[in-house]
């Protein structure tokens, strides 16, 4: 489950990241750490995602973090890019990785499974498409927990 301050910090971090031309891909804020750490993961949509976007990223968040005093106490901010290896979230994402292997975790188990790989098709506003060895199987959004990239194939 999400830290209570997450939500807030993504009506920060959001326009922060669009104002330096990066998408805001995700936060976790890692309170069993000491000090917290906050991660937040940005990409560049225009190229890959250099440690120059993390760096002006964090420069900038971290001004708008240590003004709108969020945190009462001391935390580390890491600004990094989540990389290929990531779940799939935005309708941008499900075009990009169009074709790609994926797999698609469920809860409750659909079909006698909670794990489906298989080449990404599309998503819908109701489902989300899969190839299985030239089977499509359609998999309710109200199910799917996480979609990820497959790394193992």
């Amino acid at each position: 489950m999400a830290h209570p301050l997450v939500p807030k910090i993504i009506d920060l971090a959001t326009p922060v990241a669009e104002e330096l031309g990066l998408e805001l891909v995700g936060v976790v804020f890692h309170t069993n750490q000491s000090p917290p750490v906050l991660r937040v993961d940005i990409r560049n949509p225009q190229h890959d995602t250099g440690l120059n976007d993390c760096e002006k990223m964090s420069r900038a968040l971290e001004t708008s973090l240590d003004a709108a005093e969020i945190f009462p106490d001391a935390y580390v901010l890491e600004v990094s890019s989540p990389g290929i290896s990531r779940q799939l979230v935005t309708d941008r994402e499900f075009i990009s990785f169009k074709g790609f292997p994926v797999i698609i975790s469920t809860s409750p188990p659909y079909e006698g499974q909670q794990e489906w790989t298989g080449q990404l098709i599309r998503r819908d506003e109701t489902a989300v498409y899969l190839n299985q060895k030239g089977r499509v199987v359609e998999i309710q959004r109200s199910l799917i927990t996480r979609v990820q990239l497959d790394e193992r194939r």
